[in-house]
């Protein structure tokens, strides 16, 4: 049994800031590569492989729409255990004013049934698809994957048993706002999913910009007045067919159905969440 008192949560929203700097200190002389030293073995192989879901994207076809609960539900009832985090910590350090700070992550696996009930909700089957359908609808993006650094953060030991699942915000999730800055090691452990690919419609898009500037990975360009995406540097969020004020972008799944069985055995091998 994990011992994190209710006062846990109000610390960790004082030291999540450093999240971000200590990503961005990585691209300092000197300092930055004994820091690497340090960031890369936590944000790589087996302590560190994560996607992003698009969700409330332009997606097709259109039954890719349900491409998140799809995978998501799936997990849930895969799972032997579900907890809900009571306080958002990216949030919470943020004043988020855009979306609640209460209820956040969802974690799932065997070693979370131990998770101290002071910073966690243990949750059913129904309560965690639940907790899933609202905040899909909300808006907030779903990262899921192996976060090695949450072992420590809720009390879990390092058994590979526990998989997490964030909602993320655009405006104050830590691990978005650090991708610039980490080095090409850890950023190779943000796997898009599998057959998805951005499609721009050259005659919708006015290359106004803000695609470029919500971008999080840096992967847009304007290039003679064209937007370019970076295949490489794309990790599909989505974002950037959420803000297209023309809808010129479309994020497109080629096949929805192995799209969701690479994602599930790629979890498999690093997380045993049954």
């Amino acid at each position: 049994m994990s011992i994190r008192p209710g006062w846990w949560l109000g610390l960790l929203r004082l030291y999540w800031p450093l999240n971000t700097l200590s990503a961005k200190m990585t691209r300092w002389p000197i300092v930055g590569r004994l820091l690497s030293l340090i960031v890369v073995p936590l944000f790589t192989k087996n302590n560190f492989n994560i996607s992003y879901i698009p969700v409330n994207a332009n997606i097709e076809p259109v039954v890719s729409s349900a491409l998140n609960r799809k995978i998501l539900e799936e997990l849930v009832l895969r799972s032997a255990h579900r907890i809900i985090i009571k306080r958002c910590s990216c949030r919470d350090s943020q004043k988020c004013q855009n979306f609640p700070i209460e209820d956040s992550c969802l974690l799932l696996g065997e070693d979370t049934k131990g998770v101290d009930r002071r910073i966690a909700t243990h949750a059913s089957v129904d309560e965690a698809l639940a907790h899933v359908s609202r905040k899909i609808s909300s808006g907030l993006i779903p990262m899921l994957g192996r976060v090695r650094m949450d072992d420590f953060y809720y009390g879990i030991p390092n058994r590979g048993r526990m998989l997490t699942i964030c909602f993320c915000c655009p405006c104050c999730c830590s691990i978005l706002g650090a991708i610039r800055y980490l080095p090409q090691e850890a950023k190779n452990s943000l796997v898009r999913l599998k057959n998805v690919a951005v499609i721009v419609d050259t005659k919708k898009c006015i290359s106004c910009g803000k695609c470029i500037d919500a971008c999080f990975a840096q992967a847009i360009t304007l290039s003679d007045g064209t937007i370019q995406h970076d295949e490489h540097k794309c990790i599909g969020c989505g974002r950037c067919s959420i803000v297209c004020p023309q809808q010129a972008t479309t994020i497109v799944i080629e096949n929805v159905e192995e799209a969701v069985e690479e994602i599930l055995g790629r979890i498999k091998k690093r997380v045993d969440v049954e």
